[in-house]
Protein backbone atom coordinates (compact mmCIF):
# COMPACT_ATOMS: atom_id res chain seq x y z
CA UNK A 1 0.00 0.00 0.00
CA UNK A 2 3.07 2.37 0.78
CA UNK A 3 4.58 1.54 -2.16
CA UNK A 4 1.51 2.12 -4.04
CA UNK A 5 1.01 5.36 -2.91
CA UNK A 6 4.17 6.55 -3.28
CA UNK A 7 4.24 5.25 -6.78
CA UNK A 8 0.79 8.00 -7.31
CA UNK A 9 2.85 10.56 -6.10
CA UNK A 10 5.56 10.18 -8.24
CA UNK A 11 3.57 9.84 -11.02
CA UNK A 12 1.72 13.29 -10.58
CA UNK A 13 5.24 15.12 -9.75
CA UNK A 14 6.21 13.90 -13.24
CA UNK A 15 3.25 15.12 -14.36
CA UNK A 16 3.30 18.72 -12.55
CA UNK A 17 6.74 18.30 -14.31
CA UNK A 18 6.08 17.71 -17.42
CA UNK A 19 3.04 20.24 -17.78
CA UNK A 20 6.31 23.03 -16.95
CA UNK A 21 8.54 21.64 -19.37
CA UNK A 22 5.62 21.78 -22.24
CA UNK A 23 4.87 25.51 -20.85
CA UNK A 24 7.81 26.38 -22.40
CA UNK A 25 6.69 26.21 -25.81
CA UNK A 26 4.09 29.41 -25.15
CA UNK A 27 7.45 31.63 -25.32
CA UNK A 28 7.12 35.12 -24.19
CA UNK A 29 10.79 36.57 -25.52
CA UNK A 30 11.39 39.69 -27.51
CA UNK A 31 8.18 41.48 -26.11
CA UNK A 32 9.63 43.94 -24.11
CA UNK A 33 8.33 47.87 -23.45
CA UNK A 34 10.06 50.48 -24.98
CA UNK A 35 9.06 53.46 -23.21
CA UNK A 36 11.00 55.20 -19.96
CA UNK A 37 9.68 57.00 -17.27
CA UNK A 38 11.29 60.99 -17.71
CA UNK A 39 13.90 60.98 -15.10
CA UNK A 40 14.60 64.27 -12.95
CA UNK A 41 17.61 64.99 -14.57
CA UNK A 42 16.44 65.34 -18.24
CA UNK A 43 14.08 67.69 -16.92
CA UNK A 44 16.53 70.13 -14.91
CA UNK A 45 15.17 69.12 -11.69
CA UNK A 46 17.02 68.72 -7.68
CA UNK A 47 16.26 65.50 -6.58
CA UNK A 48 17.72 66.50 -3.19
CA UNK A 49 15.43 69.78 -2.48
CA UNK A 50 13.72 69.71 0.61
CA UNK A 51 10.26 69.11 0.02
CA UNK A 52 7.07 71.90 -0.03
CA UNK A 53 4.22 71.72 1.83
CA UNK A 54 0.86 70.62 0.30
CA UNK A 55 -1.31 73.63 -0.77
CA UNK A 56 -4.44 73.85 1.36
CA UNK A 57 -7.71 72.02 -0.25
CA UNK A 58 -9.76 74.58 0.14
CA UNK A 59 -7.53 77.46 -1.35
CA UNK A 60 -10.16 79.34 -2.82
CA UNK A 61 -11.21 80.39 1.21
CA UNK A 62 -8.18 82.84 1.23
CA UNK A 63 -10.16 85.30 -1.22
CA UNK A 64 -12.17 85.92 1.51
CA UNK A 65 -15.37 86.20 -0.42
CA UNK A 66 -17.58 84.02 1.37
CA UNK A 67 -20.13 83.94 -1.47
CA UNK A 68 -17.20 82.62 -4.17
CA UNK A 69 -16.92 79.82 -0.70
CA UNK A 70 -20.95 79.03 -1.01
CA UNK A 71 -20.80 79.19 -4.63
CA UNK A 72 -18.40 76.33 -4.82
CA UNK A 73 -18.97 74.13 -2.11
CA UNK A 74 -22.81 74.20 -3.80
CA UNK A 75 -20.96 73.32 -6.60
CA UNK A 76 -19.15 70.50 -5.10
CA UNK A 77 -21.99 69.31 -3.87
CA UNK A 78 -24.67 68.97 -6.94
CA UNK A 79 -22.63 69.48 -10.07
CA UNK A 80 -23.70 66.60 -12.30
CA UNK A 81 -19.88 65.84 -13.73
CA UNK A 82 -18.07 65.47 -10.55
CA UNK A 83 -20.93 63.40 -9.65
CA UNK A 84 -20.20 61.31 -12.97
CA UNK A 85 -16.75 61.05 -11.54
CA UNK A 86 -17.48 59.48 -8.18
CA UNK A 87 -19.71 56.90 -10.23
CA UNK A 88 -16.95 55.77 -12.73
CA UNK A 89 -14.47 55.51 -8.84
CA UNK A 90 -17.35 53.47 -7.38
CA UNK A 91 -17.05 51.47 -10.70
CA UNK A 92 -13.61 50.79 -10.50
CA UNK A 93 -13.82 50.25 -7.01
CA UNK A 94 -15.89 47.37 -7.70
CA UNK A 95 -13.30 45.70 -9.90
CA UNK A 96 -11.31 45.38 -7.59
CA UNK A 97 -13.67 43.53 -5.37
CA UNK A 98 -13.93 40.91 -8.44
CA UNK A 99 -10.35 40.62 -8.74
CA UNK A 100 -9.41 40.40 -5.34
CA UNK A 101 -12.31 36.77 -5.82
CA UNK A 102 -10.06 35.55 -7.87
CA UNK A 103 -7.26 34.31 -5.51
CA UNK A 104 -9.96 32.73 -2.72
CA UNK A 105 -11.64 29.76 -2.03
CA UNK A 106 -15.05 29.24 -4.58
CA UNK A 107 -17.51 27.12 -2.67
CA UNK A 108 -21.10 26.62 -4.32
CA UNK A 109 -24.09 24.21 -3.91
CA UNK A 110 -26.77 23.01 -6.46
CA UNK A 111 -29.57 20.48 -6.36
CA UNK A 112 -30.40 19.22 -9.72
CA UNK A 113 -33.52 17.09 -10.24
CA UNK A 114 -34.31 15.76 -13.60
CA UNK A 115 -36.89 13.12 -14.59
CA UNK A 116 -34.95 11.05 -17.55
CA UNK A 117 -36.10 8.03 -20.16
CA UNK A 118 -33.14 5.15 -19.64
CA UNK A 119 -32.74 3.72 -23.60
CA UNK A 120 -32.96 -0.17 -23.46
CA UNK A 121 -30.20 -0.37 -25.87
CA UNK A 122 -27.77 1.81 -23.85
CA UNK A 123 -24.94 0.85 -20.86
CA UNK A 124 -28.22 0.17 -18.32
CA UNK A 125 -29.48 -3.47 -18.56
CA UNK A 126 -32.99 -3.86 -17.49
CA UNK A 127 -34.51 -2.87 -15.28
CA UNK A 128 -32.86 0.48 -14.97
CA UNK A 129 -33.19 0.62 -19.55
CA UNK A 130 -36.31 1.00 -20.66
CA UNK A 131 -37.35 2.76 -17.46
CA UNK A 132 -38.13 6.26 -16.55
CA UNK A 133 -36.85 7.49 -13.48
CA UNK A 134 -36.04 10.25 -11.44
CA UNK A 135 -32.28 11.31 -11.20
CA UNK A 136 -31.20 13.61 -8.15
CA UNK A 137 -27.94 15.29 -6.90
CA UNK A 138 -27.89 17.41 -3.78
CA UNK A 139 -23.91 18.95 -3.76
CA UNK A 140 -21.92 21.14 -2.73
CA UNK A 141 -18.56 22.02 -4.96
CA UNK A 142 -15.52 24.09 -3.94
CA UNK A 143 -12.21 25.50 -5.95
CA UNK A 144 -9.10 27.20 -5.43
CA UNK A 145 -7.13 28.29 -7.91
CA UNK A 146 -3.42 27.86 -6.58
CA UNK A 147 -1.64 31.36 -7.88
CA UNK A 148 1.80 29.64 -8.22
CA UNK A 149 2.80 32.09 -10.86
CA UNK A 150 1.23 35.45 -9.73
CA UNK A 151 -1.30 35.84 -12.01
CA UNK A 152 -4.31 36.70 -9.69
CA UNK A 153 -2.24 39.30 -7.49
CA UNK A 154 -1.11 40.77 -10.52
CA UNK A 155 -4.85 41.04 -12.03
CA UNK A 156 -5.58 42.34 -8.03
CA UNK A 157 -2.98 45.32 -8.01
CA UNK A 158 -3.60 46.01 -11.53
CA UNK A 159 -7.61 46.20 -10.47
CA UNK A 160 -6.06 48.60 -7.35
CA UNK A 161 -4.45 51.14 -9.26
CA UNK A 162 -6.97 51.52 -11.77
CA UNK A 163 -9.13 52.49 -9.02
CA UNK A 164 -6.19 54.69 -7.47
CA UNK A 165 -6.32 56.48 -10.75
CA UNK A 166 -10.04 57.06 -10.50
CA UNK A 167 -9.90 58.44 -7.12
CA UNK A 168 -7.34 60.79 -8.43
CA UNK A 169 -9.39 61.42 -11.52
CA UNK A 170 -12.27 62.04 -9.31
CA UNK A 171 -9.98 64.72 -7.20
CA UNK A 172 -8.98 66.31 -10.40
CA UNK A 173 -12.38 67.02 -11.52
CA UNK A 174 -12.83 68.41 -7.95
CA UNK A 175 -10.18 70.79 -8.45
CA UNK A 176 -11.43 71.52 -11.93
CA UNK A 177 -14.42 72.44 -11.08
CA UNK A 178 -13.63 74.58 -8.27
CA UNK A 179 -11.13 76.57 -10.48
CA UNK A 180 -13.72 76.96 -13.15
CA UNK A 181 -16.55 78.47 -10.44
CA UNK A 182 -13.69 80.96 -9.25
CA UNK A 183 -13.00 82.20 -12.55
CA UNK A 184 -16.18 82.76 -13.71
CA UNK A 185 -16.80 84.54 -10.37
CA UNK A 186 -14.07 86.37 -11.00
CA UNK A 187 -15.12 87.21 -14.89
CA UNK A 188 -18.52 88.14 -13.45
CA UNK A 189 -16.74 90.95 -10.99
CA UNK A 190 -14.44 92.25 -13.78
CA UNK A 191 -17.88 92.83 -16.02
CA UNK A 192 -19.13 94.74 -13.00
CA UNK A 193 -16.32 96.66 -12.38
CA UNK A 194 -16.17 97.47 -16.52
CA UNK A 195 -19.67 98.69 -16.01
CA UNK A 196 -19.37 101.15 -13.12
CA UNK A 197 -16.05 102.61 -15.38
CA UNK A 198 -19.09 102.88 -18.35
CA UNK A 199 -21.14 104.14 -16.13
CA UNK A 200 -19.05 106.92 -14.88
CA UNK A 201 -17.69 107.74 -18.35
CA UNK A 202 -21.68 108.13 -19.65
CA UNK A 203 -21.97 110.29 -16.73
CA UNK A 204 -18.60 112.17 -17.87
CA UNK A 205 -19.86 112.43 -21.40
CA UNK A 206 -23.59 114.03 -20.23
CA UNK A 207 -22.14 116.16 -18.43
CA UNK A 208 -19.67 117.45 -21.44
CA UNK A 209 -22.31 117.37 -23.68
CA UNK A 210 -24.32 120.05 -21.03
CA UNK A 211 -21.15 122.15 -21.29
CA UNK A 212 -20.79 121.50 -25.42
CA UNK A 213 -24.72 123.02 -25.59
CA UNK A 214 -24.02 126.13 -23.40
CA UNK A 215 -21.60 127.06 -25.85
CA UNK A 216 -23.18 126.19 -28.86
CA UNK A 217 -26.20 128.74 -27.27
CA UNK A 218 -23.50 131.54 -26.24
CA UNK A 219 -21.98 131.21 -30.07
CA UNK A 220 -18.64 130.04 -29.07
CA UNK A 221 -19.12 126.28 -30.33
CA UNK A 222 -20.83 125.11 -33.83
CA UNK A 223 -23.02 121.92 -34.58
CA UNK A 224 -19.88 120.20 -35.14
CA UNK A 225 -18.63 119.78 -31.50
CA UNK A 226 -22.49 119.51 -30.49
CA UNK A 227 -22.63 116.20 -32.64
CA UNK A 228 -19.46 115.50 -31.48
CA UNK A 229 -20.97 115.40 -28.19
CA UNK A 230 -23.77 113.59 -28.94
CA UNK A 231 -22.46 110.59 -30.74
CA UNK A 232 -20.83 109.66 -27.47
CA UNK A 233 -23.91 108.74 -25.51
CA UNK A 234 -25.38 105.97 -28.10
CA UNK A 235 -22.23 104.72 -27.80
CA UNK A 236 -21.35 104.22 -23.96
CA UNK A 237 -25.05 103.08 -23.56
CA UNK A 238 -24.40 99.69 -26.19
CA UNK A 239 -21.07 99.15 -24.58
CA UNK A 240 -23.09 98.93 -21.27
CA UNK A 241 -26.13 96.76 -22.51
CA UNK A 242 -23.21 94.56 -24.12
CA UNK A 243 -21.74 94.34 -20.61
CA UNK A 244 -24.82 93.56 -18.73
CA UNK A 245 -25.41 90.88 -21.49
CA UNK A 246 -21.98 89.29 -20.37
CA UNK A 247 -22.97 89.61 -16.99
CA UNK A 248 -26.29 87.74 -17.63
CA UNK A 249 -24.41 85.11 -19.69
CA UNK A 250 -22.04 84.39 -17.08
CA UNK A 251 -24.69 84.01 -14.12
CA UNK A 252 -25.89 81.44 -16.43
CA UNK A 253 -22.72 79.94 -17.20
CA UNK A 254 -22.37 80.17 -12.71
CA UNK A 255 -25.55 78.15 -12.58
CA UNK A 256 -24.70 75.69 -14.82
CA UNK A 257 -21.48 74.63 -12.75
CA UNK A 258 -23.48 75.18 -9.53
CA UNK A 259 -26.01 72.27 -10.74
CA UNK A 260 -28.92 75.49 -10.25
CA UNK A 261 -30.37 75.70 -13.97
CA UNK A 262 -31.45 78.44 -14.79
CA UNK A 263 -31.53 79.86 -11.32
CA UNK A 264 -30.17 83.02 -9.83
CA UNK A 265 -27.21 81.87 -7.86
CA UNK A 266 -25.55 85.10 -7.07
CA UNK A 267 -26.64 87.92 -4.98
CA UNK A 268 -25.36 90.99 -5.09
CA UNK A 269 -22.43 92.60 -7.66
CA UNK A 270 -19.63 91.14 -6.64
CA UNK A 271 -16.27 93.01 -7.63
CA UNK A 272 -12.97 92.72 -7.66
CA UNK A 273 -12.28 95.13 -4.92
CA UNK A 274 -14.48 92.00 -2.98
CA UNK A 275 -11.65 89.39 -3.25
CA UNK A 276 -7.98 89.85 -1.60
CA UNK A 277 -5.29 88.62 -3.40
CA UNK A 278 -3.47 85.27 -2.74
CA UNK A 279 -0.03 85.44 -0.46
CA UNK A 280 1.92 83.28 -3.11
CA UNK A 281 5.45 81.92 -1.95
CA UNK A 282 8.29 84.04 -3.71
CA UNK A 283 10.03 80.27 -4.72
CA UNK A 284 7.30 77.48 -5.22
CA UNK A 285 9.19 74.09 -5.66
CA UNK A 286 8.09 72.05 -8.53
CA UNK A 287 7.54 69.26 -6.10
CA UNK A 288 4.14 70.68 -5.39
CA UNK A 289 3.29 69.13 -9.23
CA UNK A 290 3.27 65.86 -7.26
CA UNK A 291 0.04 67.27 -5.97
CA UNK A 292 -1.86 67.25 -9.25
CA UNK A 293 -4.33 64.93 -9.83
CA UNK A 294 -3.91 64.51 -13.23
CA UNK A 295 -0.38 63.27 -12.59
CA UNK A 296 -1.28 61.08 -9.80
CA UNK A 297 -3.90 59.48 -12.05
CA UNK A 298 -1.61 58.92 -14.69
CA UNK A 299 1.27 57.56 -12.45
CA UNK A 300 -1.14 54.44 -11.36
CA UNK A 301 -2.11 53.82 -14.70
CA UNK A 302 1.71 53.07 -14.90
CA UNK A 303 1.22 51.12 -12.00
CA UNK A 304 -1.73 49.23 -13.63
CA UNK A 305 -0.68 48.76 -16.40
CA UNK A 306 2.87 47.16 -16.06
CA UNK A 307 0.93 44.94 -13.13
CA UNK A 308 -1.24 44.03 -16.77
CA UNK A 309 1.76 42.83 -17.78
CA UNK A 310 2.52 40.67 -15.21
CA UNK A 311 -0.81 38.95 -15.42
CA UNK A 312 0.16 38.46 -19.15
CA UNK A 313 3.16 36.98 -18.82
CA UNK A 314 1.65 34.45 -15.84
CA UNK A 315 -0.63 33.31 -18.72
CA UNK A 316 2.38 31.48 -20.20
CA UNK A 317 2.96 29.46 -17.34
CA UNK A 318 0.59 26.13 -16.01
CA UNK A 319 -2.83 27.16 -13.89
CA UNK A 320 -3.43 24.59 -10.75
CA UNK A 321 -6.62 24.57 -9.05
CA UNK A 322 -7.97 22.51 -6.15
CA UNK A 323 -11.37 20.92 -6.66
CA UNK A 324 -13.66 19.10 -4.42
CA UNK A 325 -16.98 18.00 -4.06
CA UNK A 326 -19.46 15.84 -1.63
CA UNK A 327 -22.69 15.40 -1.76
CA UNK A 328 -25.81 13.00 -2.40
CA UNK A 329 -26.50 11.15 -5.88
CA UNK A 330 -29.81 8.49 -6.54
CA UNK A 331 -31.86 7.23 -8.82
CA UNK A 332 -35.34 8.08 -7.58
CA UNK A 333 -36.11 10.80 -5.50
CA UNK A 334 -36.92 9.02 -2.58
CA UNK A 335 -33.08 7.07 -1.82
CA UNK A 336 -31.38 10.78 -2.46
CA UNK A 337 -31.28 11.10 1.42
CA UNK A 338 -29.70 7.65 2.14
CA UNK A 339 -26.59 6.79 3.53
CA UNK A 340 -25.50 4.84 0.58
CA UNK A 341 -26.42 8.03 -1.70
CA UNK A 342 -23.01 9.42 -0.43
CA UNK A 343 -20.64 10.95 -3.28
CA UNK A 344 -17.64 12.35 -2.60
CA UNK A 345 -14.10 13.76 -4.80
CA UNK A 346 -11.06 15.98 -4.43
CA UNK A 347 -7.82 16.52 -6.59
CA UNK A 348 -6.39 19.00 -8.44
CA UNK A 349 -6.89 20.15 -12.31
CA UNK A 350 -3.39 21.47 -14.08
CA UNK A 351 -4.16 23.42 -17.55
CA UNK A 352 -0.95 24.99 -19.60
CA UNK A 353 -0.57 26.49 -22.79
CA UNK A 354 1.17 24.49 -25.35
CA UNK A 355 -0.02 25.61 -28.55
CA UNK A 356 -2.05 28.69 -28.46
CA UNK A 357 -1.43 30.07 -32.04
CA UNK A 358 -0.22 32.82 -31.12
CA UNK A 359 -3.08 34.32 -28.77
CA UNK A 360 -0.68 34.67 -25.60
CA UNK A 361 1.91 36.29 -27.07
CA UNK A 362 -0.80 38.59 -29.42
CA UNK A 363 -2.29 39.38 -25.20
CA UNK A 364 1.40 40.63 -23.97
CA UNK A 365 2.54 42.34 -27.10
CA UNK A 366 -0.84 44.84 -26.30
CA UNK A 367 -0.34 44.72 -22.76
CA UNK A 368 3.28 45.65 -23.46
CA UNK A 369 2.11 48.68 -25.92
CA UNK A 370 -0.62 50.06 -23.07
CA UNK A 371 2.09 50.07 -21.06
CA UNK A 372 4.15 51.85 -22.93
CA UNK A 373 1.40 54.53 -24.06
CA UNK A 374 0.71 55.03 -20.16
CA UNK A 375 4.45 55.25 -19.52
CA UNK A 376 4.15 58.02 -22.17
CA UNK A 377 0.91 60.07 -20.99
CA UNK A 378 2.35 60.13 -18.06
CA UNK A 379 5.72 61.91 -19.26
CA UNK A 380 3.52 64.27 -20.91
CA UNK A 381 1.43 65.18 -17.88
CA UNK A 382 4.81 65.56 -16.58
CA UNK A 383 5.75 68.06 -18.68
CA UNK A 384 2.56 69.82 -19.00
CA UNK A 385 2.31 70.48 -15.74
CA UNK A 386 5.59 72.14 -15.80
CA UNK A 387 4.75 74.28 -18.50
CA UNK A 388 1.46 75.08 -17.19
CA UNK A 389 2.93 76.37 -13.96
CA UNK A 390 5.62 77.83 -15.62
CA UNK A 391 3.34 79.32 -17.77
CA UNK A 392 1.46 81.02 -14.73
CA UNK A 393 4.01 81.94 -12.33
CA UNK A 394 5.80 84.10 -15.43
CA UNK A 395 1.69 85.88 -16.20
CA UNK A 396 1.76 86.90 -12.54
CA UNK A 397 5.19 88.35 -11.90
CA UNK A 398 4.64 90.09 -15.66
CA UNK A 399 1.17 91.53 -14.51
CA UNK A 400 2.57 92.66 -11.30
CA UNK A 401 5.14 94.76 -13.34
CA UNK A 402 2.12 96.12 -16.22
CA UNK A 403 -0.18 96.72 -13.12
CA UNK A 404 2.58 98.72 -11.95
CA UNK A 405 3.25 100.98 -15.02
CA UNK A 406 -0.77 101.27 -15.71
CA UNK A 407 -1.39 103.01 -11.93
CA UNK A 408 1.17 104.90 -13.51
CA UNK A 409 -0.70 106.00 -17.20
CA UNK A 410 -3.77 106.32 -15.50
CA UNK A 411 -2.27 108.89 -13.36
CA UNK A 412 -1.19 110.70 -15.80
CA UNK A 413 -4.45 110.40 -18.08
CA UNK A 414 -6.41 111.49 -15.75
CA UNK A 415 -4.47 114.50 -15.27
CA UNK A 416 -4.63 114.95 -18.79
CA UNK A 417 -8.10 114.76 -19.06
CA UNK A 418 -8.84 117.19 -16.07
CA UNK A 419 -6.65 119.81 -17.40
CA UNK A 420 -8.32 119.05 -21.15
CA UNK A 421 -11.71 119.76 -19.96
CA UNK A 422 -10.39 123.25 -17.72
CA UNK A 423 -8.96 124.88 -21.13
CA UNK A 424 -11.95 123.79 -23.15
CA UNK A 425 -14.37 124.98 -20.40
CA UNK A 426 -11.77 128.43 -20.70
CA UNK A 427 -11.93 128.57 -24.19
CA UNK A 428 -8.69 127.75 -24.36
CA UNK A 429 -8.82 123.97 -26.30
CA UNK A 430 -10.98 122.83 -28.61
CA UNK A 431 -13.50 120.07 -28.42
CA UNK A 432 -11.40 117.34 -29.96
CA UNK A 433 -8.79 118.14 -27.36
CA UNK A 434 -11.74 116.89 -24.79
CA UNK A 435 -12.41 113.89 -26.46
CA UNK A 436 -9.04 112.57 -27.42
CA UNK A 437 -8.07 113.09 -23.88
CA UNK A 438 -11.36 111.09 -22.05
CA UNK A 439 -10.06 108.35 -24.92
CA UNK A 440 -7.02 107.93 -22.84
CA UNK A 441 -9.07 108.00 -19.61
CA UNK A 442 -10.93 105.29 -20.94
CA UNK A 443 -8.61 103.15 -22.49
CA UNK A 444 -6.41 103.23 -18.93
CA UNK A 445 -9.66 102.68 -16.53
CA UNK A 446 -10.73 98.95 -18.41
CA UNK A 447 -6.88 98.04 -18.69
CA UNK A 448 -6.62 99.26 -15.17
CA UNK A 449 -9.97 96.40 -14.28
CA UNK A 450 -8.59 93.95 -17.10
CA UNK A 451 -5.26 93.88 -15.42
CA UNK A 452 -6.98 93.12 -11.81
CA UNK A 453 -9.35 90.63 -13.31
CA UNK A 454 -6.28 88.89 -14.69
CA UNK A 455 -4.19 89.10 -11.40
CA UNK A 456 -7.41 87.25 -9.40
CA UNK A 457 -7.54 84.96 -12.80
CA UNK A 458 -4.02 83.73 -12.89
CA UNK A 459 -3.61 82.93 -9.29
CA UNK A 460 -6.49 80.53 -9.53
CA UNK A 461 -4.78 78.90 -12.68
CA UNK A 462 -1.44 79.05 -10.65
CA UNK A 463 -3.24 77.14 -7.81
CA UNK A 464 -5.01 74.31 -10.03
CA UNK A 465 -1.72 73.95 -12.16
CA UNK A 466 0.09 72.75 -8.68
CA UNK A 467 -3.03 70.55 -7.58
CA UNK A 468 -4.61 72.78 -4.82
CA UNK A 469 -7.36 71.08 -4.23
CA UNK A 470 -6.53 67.92 -4.28
CA UNK A 471 -8.11 66.11 -0.76
CA UNK A 472 -4.49 65.17 1.06
CA UNK A 473 -6.93 62.57 3.28
CA UNK A 474 -8.10 60.96 0.47
CA UNK A 475 -7.80 57.22 0.61
CA UNK A 476 -5.02 55.40 -1.25
CA UNK A 477 -3.83 59.59 -2.68
CA UNK A 478 -1.37 61.06 -0.12
CA UNK A 479 0.85 58.76 0.78
CA UNK A 480 0.72 55.85 -1.96
CA UNK A 481 0.62 58.39 -4.66
CA UNK A 482 3.65 60.18 -3.18
CA UNK A 483 5.76 57.21 -2.47
CA UNK A 484 5.01 56.24 -6.15
CA UNK A 485 5.94 59.76 -7.37
CA UNK A 486 9.13 60.17 -5.96
CA UNK A 487 10.79 56.84 -5.95
CA UNK A 488 10.27 55.59 -9.10
CA UNK A 489 9.13 59.11 -10.64
CA UNK A 490 12.27 61.74 -10.24
CA UNK A 491 10.31 64.33 -13.05
CA UNK A 492 8.33 65.56 -9.95
CA UNK A 493 11.16 66.16 -7.45
CA UNK A 494 11.08 69.53 -5.92
CA UNK A 495 12.73 72.55 -7.67
CA UNK A 496 12.40 76.28 -7.58
CA UNK A 497 10.42 77.34 -10.22
CA UNK A 498 11.78 81.08 -11.70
Amino acid sequence: MIISMRGRWAASACAVAAGLALAGCADMSGIDPQSKLTSGEALGLNANAAPSTPLPDQWWRDFGDAQLDQLITQALQDNPSLKLARARLERAQSVTEVARSASRPQLNGSLDISRQRYSENGIFPPPLGGATLTNSTLQLSGSWELDFFGKNRAALEAALNTAQAAQADTQAARVLLASNVARAYFQLARINDQLIVARRVLADREQSLRLVQDRVRAGLDTQLELRQGESGLPETRQQIEALQEQATLTQNALAALTGQGNRGVVNGVPTLASAKPLVMPAELPADLLGQRADIVAARWRVEAAAHDVKNAKSQFYPNINLTAFAGLSSIGLGQLLNVGSRQWGVGPAITLPIFDAGRLRGNLRGKTADLDAAIESYNAAVLEGIHDVADQIASSQSIVRQQAEQRDAQAAAEGAYQIAVQRYRAGLGTYLNVLSAEANVLNQRRLGVDLAARALDTQVALMRALGGGMRSNATGIAASATAATTTAVPAVASRTLE
